[in-house]
């Protein structure tokens, strides 16, 4: 009980701020997409750029620590591509759409915060190392298969530009990617200019979470009921299974291993519904999935922070 306190429901209650603020017309629709467009653009990219930029490249990148997150993420996108084809019927357009959901945990904005109140900031190393990978690795994926299922007679020598096309137009990849080459080179900046950098990282993330929950508020459940539960049992209980048996397998230190099961156990984020209405597919399971599988997940975090030693 006092982990649910303590280090969930104030993360929850920034989110819930949000919402009720939009749900009472506090803040108008254009307003929290101004917000999300702040953070997602500006904000949040500079908090990545920050820490890829001083992370301890060589010890953080552990392969246990990526085999066993990425291997439950890519198993959660096969569940959800082959369960929307095959199970629910629909296209392979939508199926893909749905694998995205089951595929993008909410690593950043749900995944730092959690782990960082649970564990403290000195535990986020390997939260930087998935979330640096978690963009490319899963747009990478997304948008590959559907480039794949939208072609049609498009000849296959043209998808790869496409992806990488869509990737780089990312400002999350592109702020990892300068990270990574600051890092790797040691560039440094002038102390102003890493001053003016810590203030923006600083309203990255309550900014993110007050912003989500207008626009979970804007996306309320609709239909697709059945759908949006599987999308729910892969990202809140297969993907972090399967993030914790490998983790145990591989014996991984201690604060690496509640990372990367924190991180794995985190609803899907925001960009689920972007991938899908970047395309125009399966936009409302999208939605709703989000929105349901974070509000559940203030149950099912609380498990597995129990369960974690």
């Amino acid at each position: 009980m006092q982990a649910l306190i303590d280090v969930i429901l104030p993360v929850f209650l920034v989110i819930g701020f949000g919402y009720l603020a939009v749900w009472r017309g506090y803040l108008s629709d254009s307003a929290v997409d101004g917000l999300m467009a702040f953070t997602h653009n500006f904000a949040v990219p500079c908090l990545l750029f920050r820490a890829i930029w001083t992370l301890d490249l060589g010890q953080s990148f552990e392969p246990g620590l990526l085999i066993s997150f990425y291997t439950g993420s890519a198993t959660g996108f096969a569940l959800g591509l082959l369960g929307g084809r095959y199970v629910f019927g629909r296209d392979w357009e939508d199926a893909v759409a749905i694998g995205f959901c089951c595929l993008f945990a909410n690593s950043l904005l749900l995944g730092l915060a959690i782990t960082e109140r649970a564990y403290g900031v000195d535990a986020l190393e390997a939260n930087y190392a998935i979330v640096a990978m978690h963009s490319p690795f899963c747009y990478g994926v997304g948008i590959t298969a559907m480039e794949i299922a939208r072609a049609r007679g498009t000849p296959a020598r043209a998808v790869p530009g496409k992806v990488m096309r869509a990737m780089f137009r990312n400002a999350l990849v592109i702020a990892i990617l300068l990270g990574a080459a600051f890092n790797l080179f040691d560039v440094s900046l002038p102390g102003p200019a890493v001053e003016a950098l810590d203030m923006m990282v600083r309203t990255a993330l309550p900014a993110a979470l007050f912003g989500m929950g207008g626009v979970l508020y804007r996306y309320r459940p609709e239909g697709d009921g059945r759908v949006i539960a599987f999308v729910c049992v892969v990202v809140l209980v297969v993907h972090p299974a399967i993030t914790w048996t490998l983790g145990r397998a591989f014996d991984l230190p201690v604060q690496t291993f509640r990372s990367a099961v924190v991180t794995a156990a985190m609803a899907p984020g925001i960009n689920a519904y972007v991938f899908a209405n970047m395309y125009g597919r399966a936009r409302r399971v999208a939605a709703s999935s989000v929105l349901v599988a974070t509000a559940l997940s203030l149950g099912t975090t609380w498990v597995w922070l129990a369960l974690l030693p």
